[in-house]
């Protein structure tokens, strides 16, 4: 799109949901607007306010704009980054960026190779840890972070952040409990509201969790009752949510679509969703994502989903794990009155039942290190390289001293007091981005926009400002967000305490039926890896009964991937070879 007067020219991703009335203040400013699209009103506000525009939007987007005049280009991304902007600088000096890895790969010069240290820190914690991309010399724009270029080749891009997470008021004078329930409320409802915004169908992914109920139910209140939802199931054992997810959707009212995930479905999408994902990121439950949203774009053009609660709100169980050991030794020198603590040895005691079902982390977690510095705690917990190095050939590959302090440096780096909040910070910072890539990815790989409430920046802001022991009270996960939401989803899903994320019986899968194609991938003579992986290594482990664990998972995507990044390179050099 181009201004009426030919100065400014955008290229833009996502939906800005305030558009309307970023329009109404623009007009009257005195500002003309021939269409009624978000686009125009982005590119409007910029010509208007300049970089200052980025702070009205709430939405999720990446965007470049050119000023034919001044010769200078600006690039943003929305705050969490829910958008994606790669860029690289070929070796002409060419400025190069688009929302995927393979359409830069597309335009460069230089040959396309592997960024090794990535490639580890993946192994050790199956995401990046800061802008650099498994593709040497490819970056993304960080989250909150905006970019200006001149035209001249000579000059470098360079990235300013405009906005930020702050935790700076969790040790002022906070709101009470009540007071930050009925904050977080109103937050959490206008959250859904605003992203209703549209003039396509819309439906909702259902999983039966709090996160996915809760912006459901809100969804279909709004609505008036007619929505769809979607959700994902399986046959074996032990992994079948469905009864919850049905729980939710005769309390919304929803027309519920349910589709049934199987190993033969993953063996055989398994390549092409790393090939849509650019680079492997997060866990096993990209699988069932990218199906599900399939199933969904069948039916509707937009759909929502409850990505972010467990990170805003404090849900993961790993937070009550480093609790545990905090509370412990806050009992053990009678410091635990301390604002930085979410709750006392005694007062922990009743929700400590949440932690049953992780008894074997509890029992690796807690066998050495104990007490030792917060960061070093959490990155024993984070990472997921433990037994990996001996498999290496060259055990250089995973530095577990470079990747800790590399962790150590993204921890320390938000203002926070409390062991809990910088935890929220580091894994809004590394966690969200890789779940982000995989909403963004699946979901666009079916022509289906995805939308998450949960991650609008008010509500990230307003939980940022709350002390510890309003969050967690008692070590209670998500309490603000339970309390919040339920006069609107059914109490039994409110306090559930058994909730597993997306779970993916792999396990059963690579052990039995998929043990052929993992032999495959891993052992044959075309695997990439090989040259990584001691073959005497990989061999035991497939072969253990139940074997999967995210050590196979995170090597099974390093060579798909690589193969991936082989047949780019093969296409570029015929690209570049001409005809």
């Amino acid at each position: 799109m181009v201004t009426p007067c030919g100065r400014y020219i955008i290229v833009y991703n996502g939906c800005v949901y305030n558009f309307r009335e970023i329009g109404a203040e623009l007009r009257t400013l005195g500002v003309n607007l021939g269409t009624h699209c978000d686009t125009e009103v982005v590119l409007a506000a910029y010509a208007k306010w300049g970089k200052d525009c980025l702070q009205k939007f709430n939405g999720m987007f990446a965007f470049a704009i050119w000023d034919t005049r001044e010769k200078r280009l600006f690039a943003a991304r929305d705050r969490l980054g829910i958008k994606p902007f790669y860029w690289t600088v070929d070796q002409n000096g060419a400025f190069i960026f688009g929302s995927e890895i393979k359409a830069i790969t597309t335009g460069m010069r230089r040959p396309i190779e592997p960024d090794m240290n990535v490639v580890g820190e993946y192994l050790a914690f199956q995401m990046g840890l800061d802008t650099r991309t498994m593709f040497k010399d490819i970056q993304q724009l960080a989250p909150g972070h905006f970019l200006d270029l001149e035209a001249d080749r000579s000059s470098q891009p360079k990235a300013r952040r405009w906005w930020d997470l702050s935790f700076a008021t969790e040790n002022s004078e906070s709101l009470s409990t009540p007071a930050a329930i009925e904050e977080a409320r109103f937050l959490v409802e206008d959250a859904v509201r605003i992203r209703l915004v549209s003039d396509v169908s819309l439906g909702s992914h259902l999983s039966g969790g709090l996160d996915s109920s809760a912006v459901a139910c809100l969804a279909s209140r709004f609505l008036g009752g007619q929505i769809s939802t979607f959700t994902g199931r399986f046959d074996e054992p032990g992994f079948d949510e469905l009864p919850w997810a049905e729980i939710a959707a005769k309390a919304s009212c929803a027309n519920q679509h349910i589709v049934t995930f199987s190993a033969a479905e993953f063996r055989d999408e398994i390549a092409s969703i790393i090939h849509h994902l650019d680079e492997p990121a997060a866990g096993p439950g990209v699988f069932p994502q990218f199906l599900l949203s399939r199933l969904a774009a069948k039916h509707v053009k937009v759909v929502l989903g409850g990505q972010g609660g467990d990170e805003v709100f404090g849900g993961y169980a790993r937070y009550l794990v480093v609790y545990l050991e905090e509370c412990l030794k806050g009992a053990i020198f009678d410091n635990s009155t301390n604002p930085g603590y979410v709750a006392t040895l005694s007062s922990i005691v009743p929700n400590l039942k949440t932690l049953e079902q992780y008894v074997p982390m509890l029992r690796s977690f807690l066998q050495e290190g104990l007490f030792d510095e917060p960061a070093a705690r959490y990155f024993r917990l984070m990472n997921r390289s433990i037994g990996i190095r001996e498999m290496l050939e060259d055990q250089a590959l995973v530095d577990d001293e470079r990747n800790f302090e590399h962790f150590r440096n993204v921890y320390e780096r938000v203002d926070a007091a409390s062991t809990l909040n910088r935890m929220l910070a580091f894994d809004l910072q590394t966690h969200i981005p890789a779940l982000l890539q995989v909403e963004d990815r699946t979901s666009m790989a079916a022509g289906l926009e995805s939308r998450v409430p949960l991650l609008d920046h008010r509500i990230i802001e307003f939980m940022g400002s709350t002390a510890p022991t309003t969050k967690l009270p008692g070590g209670r996960l998500k309490h603000i967000l339970r309390e919040a939401v339920r006069p609107f989803v059914p109490n039994s899903i409110v306090d559930r305490t058994d909730k597993l994320g997306f779970p993916v019986p792999l396990g059963t899968w690579l052990s039995g039926e998929l043990r052929t194609f993992l032999g495959d991938h891993l052992l044959g003579n075309d695997a990439r890896t090989k040259a990584l992986f001691k073959r005497e290594a990989l061999e035991d482990l497939i072969a253990k009964d139940g074997g999967f664990n995210r050590t196979i998972w995170g090597i099974l995507c390093i060579e798909l991937w690589m193969r991936n990044l082989h047949n780019l390179s093969v296409s570029q050099a015929e690209c570049n070879q001409g005809p």
